[in-house]
């Protein structure tokens, strides 16, 4: 019935995106915050209580942006009254609305209550009837979220879930708070939210692997980045399978309120910037090669890499100096503006 429980494991052990390199030892610091498994490594004499600084921000974000802890800003403003948030939770609210804007909807933190229903990340998946599906679709978009300073308030059966930013603020975070520490190099891998900067001790730059998505434990390409973010998004990471042999992904459509219907495999985002990484690579792979493409070259400010189900790897032309590896089973091709 479900092989997203079978493949979870491994899935987060290879971290979608996976920072790797052959030299000195780096200070280590593993945690599991978010519904992810997350790795973090640094070098610099103050590596370790960096590490130790950054896991206790992450933990303090998912109190606040968790949808499920009670005490958290999220929980009480889908408990459905007017809730007075932190200054961090309101300026990400107010975020994901302008992010929703740019990409036309494709990302929407209102998916929520379509997500409950769905369940493909929870230990019981639901195939729901149309007439289930149309009677939430009305309360998606982020016009029913209302701001005001720090008060904020949902429309009548509304919900946000800001699962599809917060591990990229939180990779902005992390960022801010290894730069305090003064750290020489460092990767972070928080799911397939990567954040690199610096450099090794023998000054190479960090190699990102991106994970293949017809199989798992190989990769697509890889890319020697530095002091940038790489987000991945794809339906291959986490999904089930009904009983007739469909397969349901788990990012949604916000304009069906189904699992996305994308000749895309994977969309790996890089950019200087993680919340916007995180939301513009759910939106593109919503979007399908097309739209993607047209996407980049009208609002630049990012590089990106689309995976296609025919078997293309297509990269933006800031990329191209930066592949170090290329998967014998892809096409490779570079996007024309």
């Amino acid at each position: 019935m479900k092989r997203f429980a079978c493949l979870l494991l491994a899935i987060l052990m290879l971290l979608s995106l996976a920072a790797c390199g052959k030299t000195a030892e780096p200070e280590k610091q593993e945690l599991f915050a978010m519904d992810t498994y997350m790795s973090l490594a640094a070098y610099g004499d103050g590596a370790r209580e960096a590490l130790a600084a950054a896991a206790r921000e992450i933990n303090r974000l998912e109190r606040e942006l968790s949808r499920t802890i009670e005490t958290s800003d999220v929980y009480k403003l889908n408990a459905g009254v007017t809730a007075t948030v932190g200054d961090e939770t309101a300026a990400l609210l107010c975020r994901a609305v302008e992010y929703s804007e740019i990409t036309g909807g494709l990302f929407d933190v209102t998916v929520a209550p379509l997500v409950t229903l769905w369940g493909i990340t929870s230990d019981s998946p639901h195939i729901p009837s149309q007439s289930e599906i149309d009677s939430l679709l009305p309360t998606v978009g982020s016009g029913h979220i209302h701001l005001d300073g720090n008060s904020a308030m949902l429309d009548e059966g509304c919900a946000v879930d800001l699962g599809g930013i917060a591990k990229g603020y939180a990779s902005d975070r992390v960022a801010q708070v290894l730069a305090q520490y003064g750290v020489t190099g460092a990767a972070v891998s928080l799911g397939g939210n990567v954040y690199i900067c610096g450099q090794k001790p023998d000054g190479a730059l960090w190699s990102v692997a991106v994970q293949d998505p017809k199989d798992t434990s190989a990769y697509a390409m890889t890319l020697e980045l530095t002091d940038t973010f790489a987000v991945t998004s794809g339906g291959y990471q986490r999904f089930f399978t009904g009983e007739d042999g469909t397969v349901y992904q788990h990012i949604l459509d916000p304009r069906t309120g189904k699992p996305a219907v994308t000749d895309i495999l994977s969309v790996t985002v890089v950019a200087g910037n993680g919340t916007m990484a995180d939301a513009y690579s759910t939106a593109l792979y919503v979007m399908g090669e097309e739209a993607a493409c047209d996407f980049w070259r009208q609002r630049g400010g990012f590089d990106m890499v689309l995976i296609t189900a025919d078997g293309r790897v297509l990269y933006t032309p800031g990329l191209a100096a930066h592949i170090t590896q290329k998967g014998a089973s892809y096409d490779f091709r570079q996007i024309t503006t």
